[in-house]
């Protein structure tokens, strides 16, 4: 499979609402699955979107494919040594399986620094398991049980 480059734009407080209406539909088939409307992004506002920008450790980018805007990004770095986060990171549904997210999250280790980082998911979900142990992650060994269909694995990258 070839790779076409990706790259990441940063948004601006004006792209927000296109930033949310992308996060609701890209985790929208993870909440209907697991019925989490505590933690879903796809359940959050657009207020908790915005806030969460309004935050000055943390960057919202467009993931772009081909000059698409395939995903986002968004990464928290409080600069003061703790660990960086990825929360979250998205693809389209028309644009997952062809390494997008693998490559985003490389380039937004190009622009915070490869190491330090942390990032939690969804245990069931194999995919974004071999992605992240794909590019170095390993699990910490802390799981949170959400509901009865639903827990949460910790990742760290040193």
């Amino acid at each position: 499979m070839k790779l076409c480059k990706v790259s990441l734009k940063k948004a601006t407080e004006d792209d927000m609402p296109t930033i949310w209406e992308m996060q609701v539909r890209a985790f929208s088939d993870l909440l209907e699955k697991y019925q989490d409307y505590e933690m879903s992004p796809a359940a959050e506002s657009f207020e908790k979107v915005m806030a969460r920008y309004r935050q000055p450790w943390t960057k919202y980018y467009f993931i772009v494919a081909e000059g698409e805007t395939v995903g986002a990004i968004r990464i928290v770095d409080k600069k003061d040594g703790s660990r960086k986060r990825i929360s979250p990171v998205f693809i389209m549904p028309e644009h997952r399986n062809k390494g997008y997210a693998r490559q985003a999250i490389l380039e937004a280790e190009k622009i915070h620094g490869a190491d330090n980082w942390s990032l939690e998911t969804i245990l069931r979900e194999k995919g974004n398991l071999h992605l992240y142990e794909k590019l170095g992650y390993h699990r910490t060994g802390k799981v949170e049980k959400i509901n009865d269909r639903m827990d949460i694995v910790y990742y760290e990258k040193d």
